[in-house]
């Protein structure tokens, strides 16, 4: 046995996920995947709502002001915190202060960022996008945050989207046509 101290906020995370661990299986696909962009570092959707306290430290912590709380139409998912990428992207800060106050384990810094962070899937409309239509444009590519690995631009000029894509939405309000020729959607949404 080890003497050194145990951490009391640990041990009663550690005991809870094994405790609700079965229960959040059991009602995960009653519950379903999320129909909303959840921050960076969150977890999986019935586990997040029942992790997420509502506190609001996470939105008083984002610096550009990119989450905002659900309302009450949303039933159990009211009040947590949500992306709306089409109206202000996450920007993914180094430091991903969202996660950080984060009073709970609903959000979690991730170890190397934006390794394994997807909040959400990004989609390119081709008969929209500029490149794809013989303009010259690349605008998405250039303000990603994440660089090359998530969105750059093939040999034509037109953009790919890559693996380390993590759906923060920067590229959709970098985007110049009207109607945007890039959509977002939450992870697994149905």
């Amino acid at each position: 046995m080890s003497d050194a101290p145990v951490d009391r906020r640990a041990f009663f995370q550690q005991g809870l996920k094994r405790f609700f661990g079965k229960a959040v299986e059991v009602i995960e696909h009653k519950v379903g995947p999320s129909r909303h962009i959840r921050p960076p570092g969150a977890l999986p959707e019935a586990a997040f709502l029942g992790a997420c306290t509502r506190c609001g430290s996470c939105m008083t912590a984002c610096p550009v002001y990119a989450l905002k709380p659900l309302g009450p139409e949303t039933g159990l998912a009211s009040g947590t915190p949500a992306l709306y990428p089409d109206s202000n992207a996450c920007v993914m800060c180094l430091e991903m202060p969202c996660a950080a106050a984060c009073p709970t384990d609903a959000l979690a810094v991730p170890e190397t960022k934006w390794r394994g962070v997807r909040m959400a899937t990004i989609e390119i409309d081709e008969n929209r996008c500029l490149a794809f239509n013989d303009t010259e444009c690349g605008v998405c590519a250039q303000v990603c945050p994440a660089g090359y690995e998530a969105l750059h631009l093939d040999e034509l000029g037109r953009p790919v989207l890559g693996d380390a894509c993590t759906g923060c939405g920067t590229c959709l309000i970098a985007c110049v046509t009207t109607p945007k020729s890039i959509s977002v959607s939450a992870v697994g949404s149905y």
